[in-house]
Formats: structure tokens, sequence, C-alpha cells
């Protein structure tokens, strides 16, 4: 949704950092935790300002000594009934693995930015997926943002619906690193009379307390362990239609919409749907708005929600394509395909949509994906379209003479 004149007049030039620190600060956080990597430290440096500066009331900022400890120390504030932030990226992200799992096992709705980066080895510093989808079954809610006013956009929302009584699970506002942490560009900074309507005071049901004693991840032998899982599983279905009803509302307080689940562009009447994730999605539409100047109906598919998987509103969306083509930014070794795209294969399985869909895993590592790149993929598509499928799923950009 285009800005309206009001929000123009409020825009601001800040690093998307600030932006995401900002909003936040926003939504009153009790515990922040912090070890700085980059790309996120300039997220955890302004909140640290924030706390100097008394802007964070009632809230306590922990100095960490690993990633590791990050997560964990929000996990025991979470269990008290804190409403708890950080931001991690690559390495500092896998480091949290373990706890992760526990975070969504005790069903805390910890909020994390995840500046996106290239995982180790070789050391990369580099923006793309792959560290936040090596976390995909983790248990934890993934929203992947465009741009900065949706990285920051997102917080509150994943805020309202990780602590939803129904969903009650973690949660990551999935950010490019560099491309969007570090960028300077207009936003508009969330208003703190505007966060408090949208977002209540977190008030936990479920709490550690000596005087109403309670165990969180208690040891669970083969008679129950599979229930839990299940209603972590449940959580995240209830979480589909919560993400779509909180952005809605989002929309109605702000005045801004970015799309629930998923969101299109051009998408009506496409007959070559791209998918994509994050980013990439505006370099996309420039070259759908070239496209379209010449008359052929390319569109773009945007999935915001990687986690909870909206199947259906995939499908519906995808349902009068010609063919698509899906655009990685991660991939599976051992697949030779992206995440989204495999995904997007099985969500189209059992469908009655007998659509063509090939992918594409790129900019691994931070390597460019010139316009000229997404150009050849669809030119590729459009053959596919017509002949039929000679290669499912590829690198789009190797260079064969550095093999």
């Amino acid at each position: 949704m285009p800005l309206n004149s009001a929000d123009k007049a409020k825009m601001v030039v800040v690093e998307g950092s600030y932006a995401v620190a900002h909003a936040a600060k926003t939504c009153r956080p009790n515990v922040i935790s912090a070890y700085p990597i980059t790309p996120q430290t300039h997220i955890v440096e302004d909140l640290s300002q924030f706390m100097a500066d008394g802007e964070i009331p009632n809230c306590e900022y922990i100095n960490v000594e690993s990633e590791f400890s990050a997560i964990s120390a929000l996990v025991g504030a979470s269990a008290v009934g804190a409403r708890t932030y950080s931001a991690t990226t690559s390495q500092g992200l896998e480091l949290m693995h373990e706890v992760l799992f526990n975070a969504s096992g005790m069903r805390f709705p910890i909020i994390m930015t995840v500046a996106n980066r290239a995982v180790s080895a070789p050391i990369n510093i580099w923006n793309d997926h792959q560290d936040s989808i090596a976390q995909r079954d983790t248990g934890w809610l993934q929203i992947y943002a465009e741009d900065v006013q949706e990285a920051a956009d997102l917080i509150p929302q994943l805020y309202k619906v990780a602590e939803n009584k129904d969903v009650l699970l973690p949660g990551m506002v999935c950010m490019d690193g560099f491309i969007l942490s570090h960028v300077y560009e207009p936003v508009v900074l969330l208003e703190q009379d505007l966060t408090d309507e949208f977002l209540p005071k977190y008030e936990p049901e479920y709490v550690l307390d000596p005087k109403n004693p309670l165990t969180f991840g208690a040891f669970a032998d083969p008679s129950t362990y599979t229930e839990f899982r299940y209603l972590q599983e449940k959580a995240m279905q209830a979480a589909l239609p919560k993400i779509e009803a909180v952005s809605k509302e989002f929309a109605e307080i702000f005045g801004r919409d970015h799309g629930g689940l998923i969101d299109g562009y051009q998408l009506e009447d496409a007959e070559v749907v791209i998918m994509a994730m994050g980013s990439l999605v505006g370099t996309l539409k420039e070259v759908v708005d070239k496209y379209r100047a010449k008359g052929e109906k390319i569109g773009i598919l945007k999935v915001r929600s990687f986690r909870p998987f909206p199947k259906m509103q995939i499908r519906k969306a995808l349902a009068n394509a010609n063919v698509v083509v899906v655009l990685d930014k991660n991939i599976s070794i051992g697949t030779n395909e992206g995440a989204l795209f495999t995904e997007t294969k099985s969500c189209m399985y059992n469908s009655r949509c007998d659509i063509p869909i090939i992918g594409y895993t790129l900019n691994h590592g931070g390597r460019d994906v010139p316009v000229e790149l997404v150009e050849k993929i669809i030119e590729e598509a459009k053959k596919v379209a017509k002949s039929g499928i000679t290669v499912e799923s590829q690198f789009a950009d190797v260079k064969e003479e550095l093999l």
C-alpha cells in the first residue's frame, strides 16, 4: 500500500537498524539481551543508547557473553512473564539452535530480529537467507521483510501474534543484512501512542511464581511427548489467521499495509509468476514493470510468512498462472533446491493446479542479483510454459571459471 500524505510528512531518513531498534523500543520490552555480531550490532547498540537515555522504562538490558547466552537469558525472562527482545544473525543464530527448540517447546513468545547473513564456511558476512532457513524446524514463527519500513512495522505485529493465547510461540522478523540493516532511507518511525493502542501490555497466563509453582520444560517420556509436538503444530496453524488479522489491524491504526501471509504485485492476470522473500522483491518489481510496459503478463508473489507456511493462500494465488518460478536465497544441500521452492512444490502437489514450477537458488553470500539475471530467468520460465520443464531446479549464476 502506498504511503499516504500524512505518513510522507512524518518520514525521516535513518539507518535500517535504527528504525528496527526504535520499533522494538516502542513495544515496551521488559528484557533485552545483547551480543554483537555483524550485521545486527547496530540494532542492539541503538537500543543500548535508548536505555542510557532513559527512553525504555521498566526494562533490563543484559550484556551477555554469547548468542547462546542471549537466547537463554530471554527464555528465563519470558518464563517469569517478561516481554523480551533480541537480535542476531548467521553464526550467532546457529549458536542459538539448541535453545530455539526450548523457547518454542516451552511456548515463550520471544521476539527476535534476524539480520540475515550467510553462514560459514567459507567466512562470509554478506546477505542470504541460509541462517534463518536452517532454523525453520525449531518451531519459531518466521516473517520476511521486503524493506526497512516493513522490518520495523513487523515487530509490534509479531509480538501481537506471538503473545496471543492461541499461539504462544516465539518469532523471528527476518530482514536482509546490510541491504536493509545498514541502508539509510526514508521511513516512518513507529509512534508510541499508536503502538500502545495497537499492542496491549503482555499479560501471560502461565509464569514461574513461588506462590503458584509451575513446571516448564519438564521431562516427557514416549507416552506424552507426541502431544507436545502436536500442540506446537496446532499453534502454528492458529497463527495463520492471526497474522492476517493483525496485519489488517495494523493497517487500520497506522495506515500502512505490507500484506498478510503473502502479498501480490501485478498478480491478478499474471501468466508467469515469480515467487521470492525479502528485499529481492524490490528488484523483481523493477523488472516486472519493464515487462508490463511491453504488455507481458508477469507478476510477483511475495511470501511474507515462511513459518507458518500459508499453503492455501499460495494455492489460490497461483491458480491461474501458466508457470511459476521460485527464487531462493538459500539451498538445502543434497536436494539442489531452495526451501521456498521445495515448500511450494509440496503445497501444490495435492491441489487441482497442474502448473509447472521451477526453482533457482541465487544471491549466495551476497552475490548481486542484477536485472539482467532476473530477465534471463523470466525468459527461461516463458519457455517452460510452452515446452515443459527441462531442469527443475538450478543455481542461477555459477561462475564456471572458478570451479
